[in-house]
């Protein structure tokens, strides 16, 4: 309770700065659309913020709520879910968790704060605007084509090593990166098809609209707005998006996902583009490791274009997924000059 009230006193301070109090807590729906849309970028940046803390909070209490009620966790067994995922009895609670964490920090978050800055909640989403089969299909190639560059940078990045004097946040980044892979390990660990399919709908689905919402809809703008300058925008979202994983030792592939996934939504004009690519990349992971762990195939997803005598995977892989970009690009930049 304390670090919760901590958390909500930091979100006051926050939307205090902005001069902007009053509208947080005499919210009015019905009159309020766009109050903040000539904002400058500095004070979206802290209204981002306060709002998503706040949402990160209610939706932790919800989750525990609905733990305790549906799932019969005592809230003394809730306080060992995170520290304990190797205890079965916690995985449903861990699931239900992650849902509502990335529901409430990331979903919720990015509309209200459409609506806050927008007269048009779509628009200002770029969720206005549909995407082609062919663009599906390009972004299908690029993100399978990825796979042995992505692999590749996350062996490099797995080498890491800090200075002996930061041996304290290495060792805190170590046991951060341990927990993630445990709890994903257990996420992973199913045998059927309906196991399959809640993973594909809580670690792609769930993430690819939530992440996408927020950190291309809502903070790619605000930096590049902010920056006037779409690569910088972008690179400062992408890191924020690699970092706030905090799985360090994937944070070069994941911040080269995050820069991939702005230039589809800098080029394209529609969030639908970098969501179906977030979707495709984070679903195929999940299917592949699911076929790899059942047998029915024999080849393991995480060791392609990463283990030793695979560089020509690595280059066909690299220059299919370039040439698929390439072709995106210039898709968009030909409808752009038509116009």
């Amino acid at each position: 309770m304390t670090s919760a009230n901590s958390v909500i006193r930091l979100v006051i301070e926050l939307v205090e700065n902005t001069a902007l109090v009053s509208h947080i807590f005499y919210f009015s729906p019905m009159n309020n659309a766009g109050i903040w849309r000539e904002s400058t970028p500095y004070s979206k940046l802290l209204i981002t913020v306060g709002i998503v803390l706040i949402s990160t909070v209610a939706f932790t209490f919800l989750s525990t709520a609905c733990a305790v009620f549906f799932l019969h966790i005592s809230i003394n067994d809730l306080q060992a879910v995170l520290s304990d995922p190797d205890n079965p009895d916690y995985l449903p609670a861990l699931k239900l968790i992650q849902t509502f964490s990335s529901i409430g920090s990331f979903v919720i978050p990015a509309f209200i704060l459409a609506y806050l800055f927008s007269l048009s909640t779509g628009e200002y989403l770029f969720l206005n605007k549909g995407i082609s089969v062919t663009d599906v299909l390009l972004v299908l190639t690029a993100m399978f084509a990825s796979v042995p560059l992505i692999n590749y940078l996350a062996e490099l990045n797995q080498k890491m090593s800090l200075p002996s004097f930061l041996g304290g946040l290495e060792a805190w980044m170590k046991e951060k990166e341990s927990l993630a892979g445990e709890i994903t390990e257990k996420f992973l660990k199913v045998n059927s098809v309906s196991g399959l399919a809640l993973n594909i709908f809580i670690i792609a689905l769930i993430p690819a609209l939530g992440e996408e919402l927020l950190f291309r809809g809502i903070l790619q703008r605000i930096f590049i707005e902010w920056s006037k300058n779409a690569l910088v925008g972008i690179l400062i979202s992408s890191a924020l998006f690699s970092a706030l994983h905090l799985q360090f030792y994937g944070f070069l592939p994941r911040m080269l996902l995050g820069v991939l996934l702005g230039y589809m939504l800098l080029w394209s004009g529609s969030l639908w583009l970098p969501i179906v690519a977030h979707f495709i990349n984070n679903a195929a992971a999940v299917v592949m490791i699911y076929l790899y762990r059942n047998g029915s195939i024999s080849i393991d997803p995480d060791k392609v274009g990463s283990s030793s005598g695979s560089y020509s995977e690595l280059l066909i892989g690299t220059l299919f997924f370039v040439a698929a970009m390439w072709l995106l690009y210039n898709r968009y930049r030909v409808k752009k000059a038509d116009i």
